[in-house]
């Protein structure tokens, strides 16, 4: 018989198999998601959730598709949290630093907690990448927060209000027109894309079963 263990989803206790995700916990005890859930096994960002154990202290994040159930977890999820989204165009602005300062101008503020770093659901070093972008290094701001899936959770926990993720894409968007190398095999794919190259490719695959869809992306070729 599979092992059990007892979960408090929204403050009631509910037995649930020690084998599931939280995700999968929480419609294990009949809960319907209807959203905060755009996937079921990987890392969107959508279903940020915070759980703290009986008897620990600690308050942790995750995200609760990828997050198997413990014993005696209390668990609440963060299906959005309101993060300050700044309006630009990338054709006007520059990768200066003043941009950052105009733009988001509370990465100045932070106190260096790392309460962010902390609570990352992608164990990334957040604090460095909002230092990156306070020194108008968005190469090391983009590579260092290349991860993150936008879960909202590290400015829930800072006491400064800043948007991490926001000021994070703002900094790989400038990186991706102003630094990086331009690419043009990308420019070539875009072009095949838009003509319609892959229409039928792409349709014929959306009539084939899901094992066969799997099967074929686990034994797909990776190019070098």
């Amino acid at each position: 018989m599979e092992q059990m263990v007892n979960v408090y989803l929204y403050g009631k206790k509910y037995e649930v198999p020690a084998s599931l995700t939280i995700m999968e916990a929480m419609e294990y005890a009949g809960y319907q998601l209807v959203r905060g859930c755009g996937c079921r096994n990987g890392f969107c960002g959508a279903c940020a959730t915070i759980y703290r154990i009986a008897g620990d202290r600690e308050l942790k994040a995750c995200l609760a598709c990828s997050t198997k159930v413990e014993n005696n977890m209390y668990v609440a999820t963060l299906p959005f949290f309101p993060l300050v989204k700044e309006v630009y165009d990338m054709e006007k602005i520059k990768p200066t630093q003043q941009i950052m300062m105009q733009l988001y101008p509370e990465i100045y503020a932070c106190v260096g907690c790392n309460a962010c770093t902390k609570a990352c659901t992608q164990g990334l070093n957040v604090m460095q990448y909002i230092a990156y972008a306070q020194r108008g290094e968005y190469e090391k701001c983009a590579e260092e927060s290349f991860d993150c899936v936008m879960c909202g959770v590290c400015s829930s926990r800072c006491p400064a209000g800043i948007s991490h993720p926001q000021v994070a894409m703002l900094a790989r968007r400038l990186n991706g027109k102003y630094i990086a190398p331009h690419c043009d095999h990308l420019d070539d794919r875009i072009k095949e894309i838009e003509d319609g190259k892959f229409e039928a490719l792409i349709e014929n695959l959306m009539q084939k079963p899901l094992e066969e869809i799997k099967e074929l992306y686990n034994t797909r070729e990776i190019e070098k």
